[in-house]
């Protein structure tokens, strides 16, 4: 499932197919698309893990208002539904069981 049509961003074009690192993991994404929908498309569902209980969380409001889909990416946290793909990413879960 990729998405195509966002809240925010849009009508998404597919970019380009690059590589990007998940957790040490190579996935490839269309250059541009939000990482949240890269990883979706990609069996990836849990994106976080809360600090304190330790619950898996991924996509909720996907217009970027929550902070369900916050990934690191390049050691900078970022919203993963707002956020484009780019070569090279190296994306990380936070708070990893």
């Amino acid at each position: 499932m990729r998405i195509k049509k966002h809240p925010i961003l849009g009508e998404l074009e597919p970019g380009r197919i690059v590589k990007v690192e998940i957790d040490d993991k190579p996935v490839d994404a269309f250059e541009g698309e939000p990482i949240a929908g890269a990883l979706i498309a990609n069996g990836i569902n849990v994106f976080r893990y809360t600090k304190k209980h330790k619950q898996p969380r991924g996509i909720f409001c996907a217009i970027g208002l929550c902070t369900d889909c916050i990934m690191m990416v390049d050691g900078v946290a970022v919203r993963t539904c707002v956020t484009g793909v780019r070569e090279g990413m190296k994306i990380t879960t936070m708070y990893k069981t």
